[in-house]
């Protein structure tokens, strides 16, 4: 993982940002531009269906645009995100803390900073070896080392390969489940307990818990709060992606702690946002109808990418296809803009005019696969499919 010092750049000069991570499929979006209709972009996980109407009218009637909102979070929406909690999950929200945040990417990228002015002594973020790429980038920016967390077969946490330095200096441990990229479940009660035992609060990043196919959504809370914080989000579950509402809840000192620090930052969430937020969390039938959604597209495009010799498995969870490249796209050695991923996603481009995330934007490991983001309509990805059949026949 990229460490902070320098970031390829002379140290003397300061930090120089990487380019962002999907900002590098900007050729390639061209490419996929050039077919009759347009491009269909699989590549960013960004919903395209509508979110509720009840949700819509919500934030248009609150009343509370006047006013500066509370930074932890109106009662209203901590409490719709505490009955959520227990009716979806049969979670004990009794003893559970709980605040907003201004979307989860806000908190996930912030958080090694804020955790490193409560704990300087340490420095280290241990995060999954293949991951959403804030993870890392938040360690970065606050100065921190980012450490992978090495993972078994399956894509979950060898949370035992930690060594005890890393352990010791460690600020936070990230879960993510459903994962993303791949989909994987982890073990939840064991990312807890070895926090526990180690003394290194743990984050469950749980955005994708209601697209849970293998069996029902899971979250860290089930196992108590004490050193877990869980991490949720409205973008995926309720298609409100442009309202960035999100909130944190577990284990009271933690989020107490940083609840008063994003006081004092001014990090708040709109009062409009958290009226509408309290209705969609108020609203399971939508999601029910988003799932099935979901669970088809992912069926299909699967079906797709395999009518063009792609193989491509339906993942525990998530609507993400994390795709194996084919050996005719790997050659040996490559590197780069020539990697298997980017050479696949290269043809998928070129022949299906289709923009998917090439693996290694979640961590070199990923190279040998692609990322596909289920998020377009139905006859968008039936137009991807017809590109991908001409191109097969002629």
């Amino acid at each position: 993982m990229a460490q902070p010092a320098g970031a390829g750049e002379d140290a003397g000069a300061g930090f120089v940002p990487p380019v962002y991570p999907y900002d590098k499929l900007a050729e390639l979006a061209e490419l996929a531009e050039r077919h009759e209709g347009g491009a269909v972009d699989l590549s960013v996980g960004t919903p395209c269906d509508p979110p509720p109407a009840r949700v819509l009218e919500a934030l248009a009637t609150s009343g509370t645009e006047r006013g500066y909102p509370s930074s932890i979070g109106t009662a209203e929406y901590r409490e719709a995100a505490l009955a959520w909690m227990s009716r979806r999950f049969g979670v004990d929200t009794a003893e559970l803390a709980i605040a907003v945040c201004v979307g989860t990417k806000e908190l996930v990228a912030g958080l090694p900073h804020w955790l490193r002015l409560r704990t300087p002594a340490r420095d280290t973020v241990l995060c999954p070896l293949l991951a959403y790429p804030t993870y890392e980038m938040g360690a970065i920016l606050a100065g921190c080392r980012a450490v992978a967390v090495p993972t078994r077969p399956d894509a979950t946490m060898e949370l035992s390969s930690i060594s005890p330095e890393d352990a010791a200096r460690a600020l936070c441990l990230w879960v993510n489940s459903p994962g993303n990229p791949g989909g994987q479940l982890e073990d939840l009660a064991a990312a807890a307990g070895w926090g526990r035992s180690h003394g290194v609060p743990v984050f469950s990043d749980e955005c994708y818990i209601e697209f849970t196919w293998a069996g029902p959504g899971r979250t860290i809370l089930e196992h108590g709060p004490e050193g877990v914080v869980a991490v949720h989000s409205l973008s995926k579950r309720s298609n409100l992606a442009g309202l960035r509402a999100g909130f944190f809840a577990g284990d009271a000192d933690l989020v107490g702690y940083l609840s008063r620090l994003r006081q004092h930052a001014g990090l708040m969430v709109p009062g409009p946002v958290q009226h509408a937020g309290a209705a969609a969390l108020g609203d399971d039938s939508h999601v029910e109808r988003q799932r099935a959604r979901y669970l088809g597209r992912l069926r299909r495009f699967a079906e797709v990418l395999s009518e063009s010799g792609i193989d491509a498995q339906l993942p525990a969870g998530s609507f993400y296809l994390w795709v194996a490249v084919p050996a005719r796209f790997a050659p040996p050695g490559a590197t780069g803009d020539a990697n298997p991923g980017w050479a696949l996603t290269r043809w998928l481009a070129g022949h299906g005019g289709v923009l998917v995330a090439p693996g290694d934007t979640y961590g070199s490991a990923g190279a040998g696969h692609v990322r596909v983001a289920l998020v377009q309509p139905d006859d968008r990805l039936e137009l991807v499919a017809r590109r991908l059949h001409a191109a097969r026949i002629s």
